[in-house]
């Protein structure tokens, strides 16, 4: 079984076969009363990046687990007895322990991390996320999730009344739609993905933390939803990624056609008075910033106030060793804002 195989598996109530679904459901509840225990026994974990969680593990001494977040956050492998019986229990139950045998007896290793954010725990996949369908959790997202609770505040702060249906394309973990939700809990939070297994992560993670105005739906940017939104907040894909993992690969131009997706599909669906926060990157060559100039055309084109800002002049510069990004000299984090006049 891969690292998302068991997020892929359908939940009960879905068109899976009755057997399916009994065993996507009792997962589910296992892995909900897995992360359960965890919270309670005080656990926190920060989520690095993939460059950073390498370096880390590398160091001696690293190589295997010596505590619960070594496990469930660093991915280490681990002996039986070095945490909880219940804990390793739960993991079994939801089918998210792969064992092996070591020189001195069996070790186990998580399929599964947990990150904190927000005072909640989000599920997402295991270090390393090499699998094409892994669901990532990084500290983008929670640059990104900074973003979408600033603009709430920011909306609130200016007298705006409160988004009443809002939508998180390309989710993932779910992570910003939760927030949203906890935040707005009288609206209606859709979060869309094509992957699957970010589909289980995000319904699994919104049960965590107790929302109950998020549904979770397949669908191509917001081809599989119907009507207008308040909100539209995306961190969509943005790297060149040889190996096309969902959660990497931006595709067209140094990795922007997903983001550039992303603002035409809040052109055609904001609601007037709605407005669209998209956090991602942007690869600049001879000073040029080509997601800019494209993305406030499709803006201007539609109608639409728009700012944009560097969160990040200088991110990922070990990506620039790859061919896809010869000609780039920095990648910057962006955060675009986009609004549809109320009155037009």
């Amino acid at each position: 079984m891969s690292d998302t195989e068991l997020l892929s598996r359908p939940a009960a109530g879905s068109s899976a076969s009755g057997e399916e679904a009994r065993s996507g459901g009792s997962q589910e509840e296992a892995l909900l009363a897995l992360v359960q225990a965890v919270r309670a026994s005080g656990y926190r974990f920060t989520t690095v990046t993939p460059a950073t969680h390498a370096r880390v593990n590398a160091r001696p001494g690293n190589a295997t687990a010596r505590s619960l977040r070594d496990v469930l956050g660093w991915s280490r492998p681990f002996a039986q007895d070095l945490i909880p019986t219940q804990i390793t229990t739960l993991m079994e139950r939801a089918g998210v322990l792969d064992r092996s045998e070591g020189p001195d007896g069996p070790m186990f290793k998580a399929k599964i991390r947990l990150s904190s954010l927000d005072d909640e725990l989000f599920l997402h996949a295991a270090y390393p996320p090499l699998a094409a369908d892994a669901v990532f959790f990084g500290p983008d997202t929670v640059r990104f999730a900074e973003a979408v609770t600033g603009h709430l505040e920011e909306r609130a702060r200016s007298g705006q009344p409160a988004p009443r249906r809002v939508a998180d394309i390309g989710c993932g973990s779910g992570a910003a739609g939760i927030l949203v939700a906890k935040r707005v809990p009288e609206a209606e939070i859709v979060l869309v993905d094509i992957n699957p297994a970010a589909l289980r992560a995000a319904t699994v993670n919104a049960r965590l933390a107790g929302v109950e105005n998020v549904r979770a739906v397949h669908s191509d940017m917001l081809t599989g939803v119907e009507g207008s939104f308040d909100l539209i907040v995306s961190n969509p894909p943005f790297m060149v990624d040889a190996g096309g993992r969902a959660y990497r690969h931006g595709g067209g131009p140094l990795g922007a056609g997903l983001s550039l997706r992303v603002v035409e599909a809040a052109a055609e669906r904001l609601a007037p008075g709605g407005s669209l926060v998209l956090f991602t990157g942007s690869a600049i060559v001879d000073g040029h910033d080509g997601f800019r100039e494209e993305a406030g055309a499709i803006c201007a084109q539609a109608g639409l106030d728009w700012s944009y800002r560097e969160f990040d002049p200088d991110e990922y510069g070990e990506e620039l060793d790859d061919p896809g990004y010869a000609e780039a000299e920095r990648i910057a984090l962006v955060i675009l804002t986009a609004t549809r006049p109320a009155s037009r």
